[in-house]
């Protein structure tokens, strides 16, 4: 059997001119985000620039219906002197195969995902960003998360008790996207599809001993468009997230392997 080719990548001069490494790599997730892709890459790029000696920027479209694409292309080609390269996948993939893939395509010695959708401030990223280096896992938190609404926070809680119960840990949230070193991402990457791969990276990694920080942030909403978190991936995603954190939990206890 033939495995498909990677999807092809399109790069401003200044990403083609990257060396080997760089600190950050991020992958931006895109799908259907006309109107909040390119607040998002202004966003990354301010918070980046003011906190990491060096960073580049993978946008992967996840096979957007609207003019998501084109308005990528149009800010890098405004902006050529910005690293960022772009994905366009040929169909949709999903999420934790786009975190996977991007890992794999970056460069940064520590990687973290943002979602397209703009819900992150730069004041926000940039206080993440500022505290890259002070643990192996980055694991964000919502101090307040004004606008959000009752059932969704209601649901978070519900979810970051059940991860605290099943994996014997005591975290404040699992859905804040972690930063991480790029090789975990790669290495330990979850078979997952929706957005419980997180849960699913971090609880392995903190049972392997690796050591974690907690940052504090405050949330948004996201200004336009649906939010594509509430769906029946991301719902079977955490189900199938909770039971590898069960099963991965058993066999610690009985064999000591993760």
């Amino acid at each position: 059997m033939t495995l498909p080719a990677p999807p092809p990548e399109e790069s401003t001069p200044a990403a083609a001119g990257l060396g080997d490494e760089v600190f950050l790599g991020l992958f931006v997730a895109c799908y259907n985000e006309s109107g909040n892709i390119v607040g998002t890459l202004e966003t990354v790029v301010a918070a980046a620039t003011k906190t990491v000696p060096s960073y580049e920027v993978v946008v992967v479209d996840d096979c957007s219906k609207d003019s998501s694409v084109a308005e990528v292309r149009e800010f890098m080609a405004r902006h050529p002197e910005l690293p960022i390269r772009l994905i366009i996948n040929s169909r949709n993939q999903g999420i934790a195969h786009n975190y996977a893939e991007a890992a794999f395509r970056s460069r940064g010695e520590w990687y973290r995902m943002i979602c397209g959708d703009n819900v992150e401030s730069e004041e926000t990223l940039t206080t993440i960003f500022a505290s890259i280096g002070g643990a192996d896992v980055l694991i964000p938190y919502y101090v307040k998360h004004p606008g959000r609404a009752w059932h969704r926070r209601a649901l978070s809680k519900t979810y970051t008790a059940l991860v605290n119960l099943i994996s014997g840990n005591r975290l404040r949230y699992y859905n804040g996207m972690p930063v991480t070193r790029r090789f975990s991402a790669m290495r330990w990457h979850s078979n997952s599809h929706g957005f419980g791969f997180q849960a699913d990276l971090v609880t392995r990694l903190l049972a392997l001993g690796a050591t974690h920080q907690e940052v504090g942030v405050i949330g948004r909403e996201r200004a336009g468009g649906r939010s594509h978190a509430m769906t029946f991936r991301n719902f079977a995603s955490v189900a199938h997230s909770l039971q590898n954190i069960l099963i991965r939990r058993i066999s610690k206890a009985l064999y000591g392997q993760c």
